[in-house]
């Protein structure tokens, strides 16, 4: 039995023959079995990565074996999951919901009513009060922004607000 000169494969050079004489001929293999849709040639690459990253424990007599067994376990990881994809597409979602027609009747004239409101406001007020509340910036970054003091901005706010709340107020703000 021949004596072999390298122990395992983290030689470069070494490495990269084992690439040469495996890497097709493995991505063929695994493109026949489960098709191009699982992307073959990128388990191939995963497998190799593998090895690298554990080759003090791969051998060159192990190696081959190694590597196909890597990108067929990838493969069938892959088919597993898609598997679970699918079942999880099957299920509907629920076209019910627990709020009462009254309730989303009083939910869409709100949006409407809120809608008209905030375009009847002044620009100035619109801006802050919409960068605000809905973007969620501080009073500072506002005034960074717009080129005014933290103050200006509060009292833009805190106007639209007042004038959204007088406006709306049979909806019950708080």
């Amino acid at each position: 039995m021949p004596k072999d000169l390298h122990k395992n494969v983290c030689d470069k050079l070494l490495f990269s023959k084992l690439y040469e004489k495996y890497a097709q001929s493995l991505s063929d293999i695994l493109y026949y079995k489960y098709g191009a849709l699982l992307n073959p040639s990128d388990k191939v690459q995963d497998a190799f990565i593998k090895m690298w990253e554990n080759c003090a424990n791969v051998t060159t007599q192990t190696a081959k074996s190694y590597l196909y067994t890597i990108a067929n376990n990838m493969m069938l990881n892959d088919v597993k999951h898609q598997k679970v994809v699918l079942n999880y597409q099957k299920v509907k979602p629920k076209e019910y919901t627990n709020e009462t027609p009254e309730f989303v009747m009083r939910k869409e004239q709100f949006l409407i009513r809120y809608e008209r409101v905030l375009s009847s406001l002044k620009p100035e007020q619109r801006e802050a009060f919409i960068l605000s509340k809905i973007e969620g910036k501080t009073h500072q970054e506002i005034a960074d922004m717009i080129g005014v003091t933290r103050k200006v901005v509060g009292h833009r706010i805190y106007a639209a607000y007042a004038i959204l709340k007088e406006q709306l107020e049979d909806f019950n703000l708080k």
